[in-house]
């Protein structure tokens, strides 16, 4: 087994049929400690041939694996669960190191992740089916879910540890077997994940991982034994590989991107509106789906929101957050991701919009760090207000009622999160009813659900029809199969045995 991945200049590697392998492909990728700026192991882009191995490793495995009773497969999952609690503050240092989120950030989402594998321990009693006893004169009916076979998870850079945590537990909990394909930015936290798969007894071939680019992602997407495909990126991204899954015949699950907007009704409490505010779009240095992107501000609450907003925000602590935990937030992944974000203050400026908190500046590091910015009077028509920065900037647009507010979420193309802070139970429930998005949030910053509740975007940012997360996970990774039955009393039961004198003719 690789377990040398934490070293600096290692060659990330493949996990093929329960055996850990070096890539043979002549490409790799840089992976980088974001807070340092340093490259810290190249991870292999694997070829067509190789990824194809991978996913026969995975078809190979499946027979065997969809036979084995549920709770046996829970039982690994258990057996998953411990490792990771055991290996709990290993992991966020981990996800700190390759990723750039603070410590407790990092700390989060293990826990997040963790939360998904004990969902998972709990399938065996989501697949249990329905019966109807004599839906017919002497017919019965029954309902029982079967796995749907090779699945791919293909994962991003934001959440290297939860977000593969999304996917493969219920999937293998369920009967499938896997293969991940992480983010080539962030391959270290999976690796990681694999290992503990291992040590937890998961047989040979039920979890593979490929790492890779287009080349490695279109031949998953084109291959005849891969069966459902889960995918969390960009909206562009997720849209082509909807529409190219499925056009194979595949089953997908696509979240896509977002700009989720944090209405501010006058009435709200604005000290820890503000803090809300803040949390949500600096959080993870803005490097989420679920990140507050827009600030719609009612009433005459724009000029107290917007000073108290920079405020807050200007005395946040900005620096590497590998080696301080009193950071409050680190970089972001890649120097060029972070010269785009930055681009976007100069594009507001030059829509017309006032950048009211510059983020840019020296923190003395090599890091690709910026501080929280604040762009005011953003009108809805303008890039920041349209596009997804992905990033630690907030745009401010300003409204005149609650129902000017909800017309900038109807014209808004994503439809992911979006929260509104108010103490109105009529606003709140105008908000919660006709806000043009699938995850609500009443004076809570980030809607996102728990484990046992879908991840319910909208729009462009879900395609599909189940989403991931919940029940409907469960649903994805399955499929169900009826059978109606209907027994005839042989000749010898009706006129031998006595027990059948009785029965309805």
């Amino acid at each position: 087994m690789a377990t040398s991945v934490e070293s600096t200049q290692s060659i990330v590697p493949t996990l093929v049929g329960g055996t850990w392998q070096p890539s043979v492909s002549t490409r790799n990728g840089e992976v980088f400690n974001p807070s340092s700026g340093k490259v810290i192991a190249q991870v292999p882009l694997c070829t067509e041939e190789e990824t194809n191995a991978i996913v026969a490793a995975a078809a190979q495995a499946l027979p065997d694996w969809g036979a084995t009773p549920a709770v046996e497969r829970a039982r690994v999952m258990f057996k998953f669960r411990d490792l990771i609690e055991q290996h709990f503050e290993e992991l966020a240092a981990l996800v700190t190191r390759e990723h750039g989120k603070t410590l407790p950030e990092s700390r989060a989402e293990v826990q997040r992740g963790l939360e998904m594998v004990e969902f998972a321990c709990a399938v065996p009693t989501m697949l249990m089916g329905d019966t109807l006893p004599n839906i017919a004169p002497s017919v019965d009916a029954e309902t029982n879910r079967h796995p749907v076979g090779v699945c791919v998870g293909i994962t991003p850079y934001n959440f290297p540890f939860m977000v593969p945590l999304w996917m493969f537990p219920v999937a293998i909990a369920c009967g499938n077997t896997f293969v991940l394909k992480p983010s080539e930015k962030v391959p270290l936290s999976s690796v990681r994940l694999g290992e503990l798969l291992v040590e937890a007894g998961l047989p040979d071939g039920v979890f593979n991982i490929a790492h890779g680019d287009r080349e490695c992602v279109e031949t998953l997407l084109n291959h005849p034994e891969v069966a459902a495909i889960s995918f969390v990126g960009s909206t562009a991204i997720a849209k082509a590989i909807y529409e190219t899954g499925t056009k194979n015949g595949k089953r997908v699950q696509a979240a896509g991107g977002a700009k989720n907007h944090l209405i501010i009704m006058p009435d709200a409490d604005l000290e820890q509106s503000v803090k809300a505010l803040a949390a949500s779009a600096y959080g993870c240095a803005g490097q989420r789906c679920m990140a507050g992107s827009v600030a719609v501000a009612v009433g005459d609450v724009a000029d107290p929101l917007v000073e108290q907003l920079c405020d807050y925000a200007g005395t946040m602590r900005v620096g590497p957050s590998d080696g301080d935990e009193n950071v409050d937030m680190g970089p972001l992944i890649r120097r060029e991701h972070l010269d785009r974000v930055s681009s976007y203050l100069d594009v507001a400026s030059g829509e017309g919009a006032e950048v009211a908190l510059d983020g840019r500046g020296d923190f003395g590091s090599d890091g690709f760090l910026l501080g929280p910015c604040v762009i005011d009077r953003v009108a809805p028509q303008m890039r920041v207000a349209q596009e997804e920065i992905f990033g630690p900037v907030l745009s401010v647009v300003r409204a005149a009622d609650l129902e000017s507010a909800l017309e900038i979420g109807r014209n808004c193309p994503y439809g992911n999160g979006a929260s509104i802070f108010t103490g109105s139970g009529y606003a709140a429930r105008e908000f919660k009813q006709h806000f043009n998005a699938g995850m609500i949030g009443i004076n809570v910053g980030v809607p996102a659900p728990m484990a046992w509740f879908p991840f319910t975007g909208w729009n462009q940012s879900f395609f599909g029809d189940l989403h991931i997360q919940g029940t409907e996970s469960v649903h994805f990774y399955t499929r169900q199969k009826m059978t109606l039955t209907r027994w005839f009393r042989s000749a010898e039961e009706s006129h031998v045995d006595p027990v059948w004198k009785t029965a309805r003719k």
